[in-house]
Order: structure tokens, then sequence, then C-alpha cells
């Protein structure tokens, strides 16, 4: 989709006008962004209208304890699994009365790769209307530039996903 190379800021406001549009709510769980998606949700004036908060559970501890992933899942699949992200999502959508759950959790490096779970992965899941939905990604750069890959298709992927609404 061509809006894949537009800046952050006018992705955010975009998704912003969709979700006001059909009177939609979204709350986020962010783990390896740390809050960066929220920020870019609530970048847009007036987003009070459909954001209702989010939940940085960086550690497995508060991805237990805040949001109620299972610590089996944690245990067998890791914090980086897509079950790990498709819990995060439901739950905070749950947790939060929203329409929508979002979450991302993945390894933005420079360390905590491995062969199995490389620097770069990052899960997204989407929770809404009865479904859950779960993508997997490979980014490569710096950190930084992992961490805005996953929040820039995040809100690709949330445009495209209330689009078909």
């Amino acid at each position: 989709m061509p809006f894949y190379d537009d800046p952050i800021d006018e992705l955010a406001l975009r998704l912003g006008e969709k979700l006001r549009s059909r009177g939609l709510t979204i709350s986020l769980a962010e783990s390896c962004t740390g809050g960066w998606l929220s920020a870019a949700v609530t970048s847009a004036a007036g987003s009070s209208d459909y954001f209702f908060g989010s939940l940085v559970t960086y550690s497995n501890q508060a991805k237990i304890g805040l949001l109620g992933v299972d610590p089996l899942t944690l245990e067998r699949q890791g914090a980086v699994s897509p079950d790990t992200a498709r819990e995060m999502a439901d739950n905070v959508r749950a947790r939060c009365g929203t329409d929508i759950g979002l979450s991302i959790t993945g390894i933005a490096g420079p360390s905590g790769g491995s062969p199995e779970k490389p620097v770069g992965l990052v899960y997204l899941g989407i929770s809404a209307k009865d479904s859950i939905l779960v993508r997997r990604e490979l980014f490569q750069g710096s950190r930084r530039e992992i961490r805005r890959s996953s929040v820039k298709t995040a809100l690709c992927w949330l445009i495209e996903l209330v689009d078909g609404w």
C-alpha cells in the first residue's frame, strides 16, 4: 500500500479519522516499542475520542500481572511468540473494554536474539470483532529502526483492517 511510506504522525492521524468515523475504540499493549505506538496514536488531536489507554509491559512479570498473560505461555513459548502477542491483544482489549486491542512484542536488539528468534523478530496481535489476528515480522536495522518499523507496521495494519470493517 502506498501509505506505508507516510510519516508516523500522518498514519496516526489517518487511523484516528477512521476509528472516529466508525465509532471504534482502541487500547494497546506494548513491549519492545516501549510506548512509541501509544505516543504516535495520541499525537493526533482529539485522540481521546477513540484511544482508551495502553500498558507498556516490558517484563514478563508485567505481562502476567498487568495484562494477565498466562505464565505457562511465557514459559513454553517465550515473550516473543504468536501466543503471547495473541494473549496480550485479547487481554488488553478485555481489560480496557475497547473494540480493538493491539499488541506488539519483539526483539529490538542489538542483543537478545537467537537462531530461533533473531533480533528484529516482532509479533503484532489484534483482537477485534470476535477474532484475534497475529502477524509475524522480521525487521532489519538498528534498535531504533526495528522499533520504528514495528510502530509503522502496526498503524498501517490497523488502517487496513478498519477499512475492511
